[in-house]
Formats: C-alpha cells, sequence, structure tokens
C-alpha cells in the first residue's frame, strides 16, 4: 500500500539522533568496557539511558545532563567516573554529524515547507550541529531556550507558541517514541512521523507513522 501523510504548514523534527547519528554508545564504551566486563555492558547502557530520561525532568543545561547521568550509573555499577570521562562525553556530542540518508531527503523537504529544530539540547550544540544538516531552518528551538527537555509538556507549549500555531499545523520527525510521539499524542499532535533508526520499538497505538527513511516522507508527501 503507498503511503502518504498529510502535507503540513511546518515540519519539526527532533535532531541528535533523528537527523545527527547520535553515538553515545560509541562514545563512552571505550572508557567503560574493560572495568565493566563483557557481561555488565548491557545493563550499564539500559540504566544509562533510563538514567539521562530521568535527569531531563528537570531543566539544567545539557552538559550537565550527561555528567550526571553518566555518574550516577557509574556509581550504581561500582566503576569510577573520572573528570576526563565527563569531559570526552560533553565533547563528543559537538563531532558527530547526520545520518547518511538526511541531507538529500531533508534539503528537498527544505524547498517545500518551514523547517523547524525542537531539541533536548543547548543552543551552543545546535549552533554547531545544524549548518551540518546542509538544509535552512525557519527555527531552531531548544530546551535552553523552552526550560524544560522533552517529554515535559512545556517543550511542545514552547515549539506552538513560537510558531504561533496549533498542533495540527505541525508534522513532527523523530525517531524517539518516548521522548517526543507518546507525550505529543496526549496534547493532540495528529500529524507525527516515526523515524525508525532502533532507539524505540514502533507504537502504532500514539499515533505515529513508521518510516525508516527520510525518502520515504518525501514521497509519501508527494514531493518531486
Amino acid at each position: 500500500m503507498t503511503l502518504t501523510l498529510r502535507r503540513p504548514k511546518y515540519i519539526s523534527f527532533d535532531i541528535y539522533g533523528t537527523l545527527i547519528h547520535y553515538q553515545l554508545r560509541a562514545t563512552v564504551e571505550p572508557l567503560v568496557s574493560e572495568r565493566l566486563g563483557a557481561d555488565r555492558l548491557e545493563p550499564f547502557f539500559e540504566r544509562f539511558r533510563l538514567n539521562r530520561y530521568d535527569e531531563v525532568m528537570e531543566y539544567r543545561p545539557y552538559d550537565e545532563i550527561l555528567e550526571r547521568s553518566f555518574r550516577r550509573t557509574c556509581k550504581r555499577f561500582g566503576i569510577e567516573a573520572s573528570a576526563e570521562d565527563v569531559t570526552a562525553i560533553q565533547g563528543a556530542l559537538l563531532t558527530w554529524g547526520p545520518h547518511p540518508d538526511v541531507p538529500a531527503p531533508l534539503a528537498k523537504l527544505a524547498q517545500h515547507f518551514p523547517l523547524v529544530a525542537l531539541s533536548n539540547a543547548d543552543d551552543r550544540h545546535l549552533a554547531v550541529s545544524i549548518p551540518k544538516l546542509g538544509a535552512p531552518f525557519h527555527a531552531v528551538l531548544t530546551a535552553e531556550q523552552a526550560g524544560a527537555y522533552k517529554p515535559r509538556l512545556r517543550a511542545y507549549d514552547y515549539l506552538v507558541e513560537s510558531l504561533d500555531c496549533d498542533p495540527s499545523d505541525i508534522m513532527h520527525i523523530a525517531s524517539h517514541q518516548l521522548y517526543d510521539h507518546i507525550p505529543m499524542s496526549e496534547l493532540g499532535f495528529t500529524n507525527k512521523v516515526f523515524l525508525d533508526r532502533g532507539y524505540d520499538p514502533d507504537l502504532p497505538e500514539y499515533g505515529a507513522v513508521r518510516v525508516t527513511s527520510l525518502d520515504e516522507v518525501v514521497t509519501a508527501l508527494g514531493i518531486e
């Protein structure tokens, strides 16, 4: 069956993970693997993921989110979290580039729709990462500006307030269901796309249409 999507007024994107290749595990694993051992690696990263989710429930600069969640996880697993480890993790985010399948279709979308970034990071991170995507953005909205991270409702209120629009005017594309599509479904965002990067399971009950590439979105919107 041919996929079709409702054309929006704006297309908003999660950035890290969805457009930028979020390589946190590749950064952290060399720092902790020898101290943990192979049998504890997966439990460590699962808890690290949960701790990051827990930490974003209160706004702090994103470097602090990374440090606090990493130190909490290391403490739970009985290993040291050195200052050098923390610095390496915080600095890595600024080095990551887009997924290979992003720049070309994103540029096509930008020719037809205003693109909006809605990111769980600070202004300084987006100032480095957005230019790497190779497409113009109408607005770049950050947790720093909103004073709240997704999945906090304030992040989504900030989105519609900044654009002076209704949730129905926005198509939101994200690879994170827990941070994005679940809270958005509660707030009346009905035009949602789950770009499956393997982070989250497909949860169709929350109304996001699953795709595996941005090219599918371009085609579904009828763009040549």
